[in-house]
Parts: C-alpha cells; structure tokens; sequence
C-alpha cells in the first residue's frame, strides 16, 4: 500500500479528481428539451367552435361579435374541412392536429372505426390537452360542450374541468320549431358555465362548442333565414365570452381562436361543394396581426399546432397541422 504522502499516490487521485470533473461536465451538456414558455404576452388561450358555420354565410350573418373578433386579428375565409366533411372527423382534426387517417375518427359513430395510429399515455391519440398538461402540469384548463361526441375525441383524463349539457328528450310529436328551441337552449347553457368558469378560474385553456346552428341546419336548413337567426344567437354567446375574459382582468392576455367544422348545403353537409368544405377560421389577441386577411392554406388539423405554437410546446411527429404563423407580428417562436 502507497503511503498517504506518496507522489504516485497523489498524482493517481489528481487522474481520478480530473476524470470525475470531466464525467460531470459531460452530464451536465446532455440536451434537455426546453421548459414550455407561451408566445410574449399570452397568458390564456379560448377556443369557440361553432358546428357548421359556413364561411358561405359570413356576407349575410348579422354577427357583430364574431366579425369585430376577426377585425382585430387576422381571418380566413377558406379553411377547409378534412374529408369526411362531418362533425367528429373534423373537431378531431382541430383538436388533434392530424387527419381522420391518423387520429381514427372516420365517422360521428361513439368508437373510432379506424385505430388510431398511436395513444398518447392518456389512452387516446395525442391531442391538445394531453401536451398542455405533460408542459404545465399545474394548468387550469376547461372544456364545455353540447354534443356528448366531443368528450370522445379529447384526452379526458388531461382536462382539469369539462361540462356536457344535453336538450330534452324528442318525442314523435315534437316539432322542428320545437327541436331548434332545444338545441338553442342547450347551447345557451353551454355559454352561461363556460362564461362563469372563465370569470372565476381564469383557465390556462378553454375549448367551448357550440351544436345548435349545425342542428338548425339540419333541421330547417342551411342558408335559411332561420339558420342565420340561430348563428345570430351564437354570436351573442361568443360576446358573452368575450365579457367574461374582460370581466376576470384577462382580455389583453388571452388568445382567442373560432373555428367550425363545415358548411352545409339544404340540410346536410356531405356533398363536395365549397359551401360545405370551406370554414371561417379567426385568430385575435396579443402578438396577433390586426385586421389581417390570411393567405396561407388552412386546414382545420392546423388549429391544434397552432395553439401549441403559442404556448410553446413541441408538435407531435404524427401531427399533421402546422401552425398558421402568417398571422403573428413575429411568425417565429
């Protein structure tokens, strides 16, 4: 055994104390991915969806909300539906940032008739809500709705707070009039939580779904005065919105997306026409040109990359969307 002074003795500890710094230094330069930071000025995100609002209508829609949103920020008037043009492919694309082909929704039916591609480790395909609560884990984030369709196309075990209001049950004696009242009503509802949710909570992310003008159309027809008296009434409910966001203190710190699903042609939207494919799609709030006609090709699969591109999380390789940055100030991160 070397003695406790020996050169030989300290010069080896000198190798041993080099490498272990060496070691170290190496560990602490492994990349890392980045803390998740929103875009300067977001603290919030609201998204609305309105189901079956037809960029067709925006010229006749008395809409004072909606088109005072889309004059503060930037708009596109050519949003196109991923193909079927039906409610679930659609708000699955939005909220999943892939096509039917990848997230599985293929029809409106309960169960995907198509596995998804992957899970996310909330047991669905990754979508919106599973990234916001793996990068903000603390994260309030609400969901509320009138078509029970939705819960199923979300990560609901990621939502901090969801709502599902239903109408009243149908008999064979209720009339057409009667269903749209019950339709309206229930979306009404919808927009009285979601406005005292985002009053008191001050939610991180919200998604709020409107049902009763795709109903309407369903039921008296697309392009119909009475189609556009019920889009006018949604319109109240996203003023409503609106209010809340001003009324909790948040207004100027909160991005605001509108979306839709599809069109519709006389009572249903499956043929291939424009007037089905073609959507409003609207972005406003901090960082958001104003009064900005949007060029680049919007497809609804877009929406979820674009959320995740304003609050700073990374885009799923199986994702499809990517974000519309034509319409910030600074289109990069």
């Amino acid at each position: 055994m070397l003695p406790a002074t020996s050169p030989l003795l300290r010069r080896v500890l000198t190798v041993v104390s080099c490498l272990s710094l060496i070691c170290a230094s190496h560990a602490v330069e492994i990349p890392t991915q980045p803390p998740a930071k929103p875009l300067p000025g977001v603290q919030h995100v609201l998204l609305v969806g309105i189901d079956a609002f037809g960029a067709y209508s925006w010229e006749k829609a008395d809409i004072p909300n909606i088109k005072a949103l889309a004059s503060r920020g930037a708009l596109s008037l050519r949003a196109r539906s991923v193909s079927p043009s039906v409610s679930a492919p659609n708000w699955g694309s939005h909220l999943m940032g892939a096509g039917p082909e990848t997230h599985g929704r293929i029809s409106n039916a309960k169960e995907s008739a198509l596995p998804p591609y992957t899970l996310s480790k909330y047991g669905r395909f990754p979508g919106i809500y599973g990234l916001i609560r793996d990068a903000y884990p603390q994260a309030r984030t609400g969901l509320f709705y009138d078509w029970e369709r939705i819960h199923d196309l979300v990560e609901d075990k990621a939502v901090s707070f969801a709502k599902e209001f239903k109408h009243a049950p149908f008999s064979k004696d209720t009339k057409p009039h009667e269903k749209v009242d019950a339709y309206e009503k229930s979306t009404a509802e919808v927009a009285e939580a979601a406005v005292e949710y985002i009053a008191q909570k001050k939610p991180f992310f919200t998604f709020v779904y409107f049902s009763a003008v795709d109903e309407t159309g369903h039921i008296l027809g697309h392009d119909t005065p009475h189609y556009y008296a019920t889009l006018q009434k949604v319109d109240a409910h996203v003023g409503s919105l609106i209010g809340a966001l001003r009324q909790a203190g948040i207004e100027q710190e909160t991005v605001i997306i509108l979306i839709a699903d599809h069109g519709g042609y006389k009572k249903g939207h499956n043929e291939a026409r424009l007037v089905v494919y073609q959507t409003p799609w609207i972005i406003a709030g901090p960082g958001v040109k104003r009064g900005h006609n949007i060029e680049s090709n919007v497809v609804h699969f877009d929406t979820a990359a674009t959320v995740a591109h304003i609050l700073g999380l990374q885009i799923p390789q199986v994702w499809r969307g990517r974000p519309i940055t034509e319409a910030f100030v600074v289109s990069g991160k």
